[in-house]
């Protein structure tokens, strides 16, 4: 089945794109000088990745009450 392949890379690079805002957000706010707007933009950004994991994951996974 190629379009669960498909699903299951984009859910891949999804899950390492959050990891990697999730890290760069630390950074930013350890370092204590940080551009408050970007800082709000990456943290945007992650939450939509965290809504979109969560779409793909529900995709993936069998539907339960069936």
């Amino acid at each position: 089945m190629r379009g669960l392949e498909d699903l299951r890379r984009q859910l891949e690079e999804l899950r390492i794109e959050h990891r990697e805002l999730d890290f760069e957000i630390q950074r930013l706010t350890m370092l204590g000088s940080f551009d408050q707007i970007h800082l709000q933009r990456l943290k945007k950004r992650k939450l939509l990745l965290k809504d979109q994991i969560a779409i793909l994951e529900s995709k993936l996974l069998p539907d339960l009450t069936a």
